[in-house]
């Protein structure tokens, strides 16, 4: 019976002379399918999401989805199973995007407001930012998306969860309702798409800080 390291020194041996294991073929077409079909999914999500963005819901349909995918209408149920689907994907695709950059910006800031500025220029940066799945956080949802009103509102659940916990912290005055002032906050974030230009005067990070400089209480000189 041949020995460990008798048998360890030959299989080096014959890899020193130029001899390969066989190698699972089968599994490593299986992984480059499963790379291709998730690439593929992505690129549908992305530009699924700019024509969300752009049209609305109800105006976009999954031959413009294609189109714009560069692949046939048939060849999107592949991936997904309803235009619905899509939106649902790209919708939490988003929301774990700009969760994942605001608590990164936040990290390690220890003021509760210039927490609140920090969060609100990586959620307006994030917003416009085209380089991945763009972020979809609109206020309101479409007739067409009621049904699926519960399971997106669930998606955006851990994100308001962490503006909450912003807010308070904040040294509000007593008579302000905190509740209130988080949807007045993230109401004037959400909207920013819908009338933010590339060659706008302020860039959407210097939006975000101007949102919460507004709010933020000023120091009286009574002197």
């Amino acid at each position: 019976m041949t020995s460990l390291p008798q048998k360890t020194t030959r299989i080096a041996a014959k890899a020193k002379d130029g001899k390969r294991a066989p190698r699972d073929s089968r599994g490593e077409k299986a992984a480059e399918d499963d790379a291709s079909t998730g690439a593929r999914r992505r690129q549908i999500m992305q530009e699924a999401a700019r024509l969300f963005g752009t049209r609305g819901f109800e105006a976009t349909t999954i031959r413009d989805i294609a189109s714009a995918t560069g692949i046939l209408g048939g060849s999107i149920y592949y991936h997904f199973a309803s235009k619905e689907d899509i939106f649902v994907a790209v919708h939490g695709a988003g929301m774990e995007k700009i969760t994942q950059a605001v608590l990164d910006a936040i990290e390690g800031v220890d003021d509760p407001w210039n927490r609140l500025e920090a969060a609100a220029v990586a959620h307006c940066t994030d917003l416009l930012d085209s380089s991945e799945v763009p972020v979809i956080v609109s206020p309101y949802y479409s007739e067409s998306l009621k049904g699926l009103r519960e399971t997106l509102v669930a998606q955006r659940d851990r994100y308001e969860t962490v503006i909450a916990g912003l807010v308070e912290a904040l040294d509000l005055p007593s008579e302000i309702d905190r509740s209130l002032f988080r949807l007045n906050f993230l109401g004037a974030l959400n909207w920013m798409p819908t009338w933010y230009r590339a060659d706008s005067r302020l860039s959407p990070a210097e939006i975000g800080r101007q949102m919460v400089l507004s709010l933020r209480p000023r120091k009286q000189d009574l002197t």
